[in-house]
């Protein structure tokens, strides 16, 4: 879910059960229509298209209001128009509700698929769990009692029937919960038959390839950026065109020069892969423009963007596509756990039978009973929780990390200051190789991605050290792993040069 990879909120249907209530994505405003209409907008959408049911709660104007950060009257205005229009009822110290006189629209599924049990499974490579390791969220603070409990009410429920192969594109409840979640917290409108489950961006990204690529498309893609990205293109025969990246994220204008007819452009606007900079407005503009002149696709991907710590989380770009040029990525592997291996591609209208039809053949599903936790954990409010929590736990680990490795390194390293993400730019000082030292940290027992092996170009830009943060739980344990880094630096050491 980059995925993406805004701050999310819980899911309509359990906005009852939360006691406290979790960020919602900052509103638009380059938009024509003013902040209280939007709201309006976004509420009566989600109710019409079933996303929020007949009787179930939503927040309440003082809450709204702490968290967009608006005056309260525009939110009562919002509200006014919603309850004068028959949407919401006030129901004084019960809340304000979904009008239950509102008949129920059953959300938009697609027609079941006939499922290929031919199609083999996915190849799984374990991640490691070493210090600074990447990719990995804060395996520790994950609720494992309620994802356990969760799990033994799923087997326990489990009939004959939900022991066939699994929905090619994702249980119906999974999508529905997705769409939910992505309408209200992300300013996401999309149908749960917009919504495609995978097992992971590699399974995302084989899925966009094939269903909207062929052999000898070029594909713009940041530079530097997720080198998994263009290793799947490469296998595609797509032709990958780097991109530089600079403060305000991709240089749009720079990739039109290289490529001005390319097929599509991957992106990761909340925080750039690695660099953590954000899409600025005006190149999130300019390259929706330039899809919509040219029929290119824009792939989101928004790994992380829950994260972000200087402020509320950016919307996603795919809020702004109004010509239906962006595919949303997202996953639950930063937020939940990798082994996990589900994520999730949200495709405009006009692609849902394309998809479809693609998934049927190259697709096998994810295992159902993981789909039922899921969406388990959604409804209930957990996930909107869980990501409020770490959110918080991360910013915090995040300033301790920093704290302890300047102690020890501030006259080798400079790190970076970055708005969001799950991991750290430490940019090497001198003449030193980031390869050579990243080989010698892994001997070490600590984990470290080298900034040249994620540039297409590897030969510009400064050596640097990417480093993951969220389970490094004290100033202390950074501390004292910096120290072991610093052995490495010494004169003498094999990685400095």
């Amino acid at each position: 879910m980059q995925t993406g990879k805004t701050g999310p909120i819980a899911p309509p249907s359990q906005l009852s059960q939360l006691s406290r209530l979790p960020e919602l994505s900052p509103l638009d405003p380059a938009a024509a229509e003013p902040y209280y209409r939007q709201i309006y907008d976004r509420f009566r959408n989600a109710i019409a298209q079933g996303l929020l049911k007949p009787g179930d709660r939503i927040p309440s104007v003082r809450a709204l209001t702490r968290e967009l950060g608006l005056a309260r009257g525009t939110v009562d205005a919002a509200y006014s128009l919603l309850a004068a229009e028959g949407y919401i009822q006030a129901r004084g110290q019960a809340g304000t509700i979904v009008s239950p006189d509102l008949q129920p629209r059953r959300p938009v599924q697609s027609k079941a698929p006939r499922p290929d049990s031919d199609v083999p499974a996915a190849s799984y490579r374990p991640d490691s769990v070493l210090p600074f390791q990447m990719g990995l969220p804060a395996l520790d603070a994950f609720p494992r009692k309620i994802w356990a409990r969760l799990g033994a009410r799923c087997i326990r429920a489990t009939q004959p029937s939900d022991m066939v192969h699994p929905a090619v594109f994702g249980s119906a409840p999974l999508r529905a919960e997705i769409a939910a979640y992505l309408q209200v917290a992300r300013g996401i409108d999309c149908a749960p038959s917009q919504v495609f489950v995978t097992s992971g961006y590699r399974h995302t990204v084989q899925l966009v390839g094939q269903a909207l690529l062929k052999a000898g498309d070029r594909v713009w893609l940041e530079d530097p950026g997720y080198p998994p990205t263009r290793e799947l293109l490469a296998g595609m025969q797509v032709a990958a065109v780097p991109v530089p990246v600079d403060r305000d994220g991709m240089v749009v204008a720079e990739g039109i020069r290289r490529a001005p007819r390319a097929r599509a452009a991957v992106v990761t606007p909340a925080h750039q892969s690695p660099l953590c900079v954000s899409l600025s407005l005006p190149r999130r503009l300019a390259l929706l423009d330039w899809a919509a002149r040219t029929g290119a696709w824009i792939v989101e991907d928004d790994y992380d963007g829950e994260y972000r710590y200087v402020s509320r989380p950016l919307p996603a770009l795919k809020s702004l596509d109004r010509e239906g040029r962006v595919l949303y990525a997202g996953t639950f592997s930063k937020v939940l756990f990798p082994s996990i291996r589900l994520a999730y591609l949200v495709v405009p209208e006009a692609q849902v039978e394309r998809f479809e039809q693609v998934m049927q053949v190259f697709a096998g599903g994810s295992p159902a009973l993981t789909q039922a936790i899921v969406t388990a954990f959604i409804r209930e409010g957990h996930f909107a929780r869980h990501i409020q929590r770490t959110r918080t736990l991360y910013a915090e680990r995040r300033a301790a990390a920093i704290a302890g490795l300047e102690r020890v390194l501030a006259p080798h390293v400079r790190i970076d200051a970055q708005p969001g993400g799950m991991h750290l730019i430490l940019r090497l000082k001198g003449e030193r190789s980031d390869r050579r030292l990243v080989a010698r940290m892994r001997q070490e027992g600590l984990y470290a991605e080298a900034l040249r092996d994620w540039a297409l170009t590897p030969e510009e830009g400064d050596p640097a050290l990417l480093l993951g943060f969220t389970n490094i739980d004290s100033m202390q344990t950074a501390q004292t792993l910096g120290k072991r880094i610093l052995r490495l630096l010494e004169p003498g050491s094999q990685s400095a040069a």
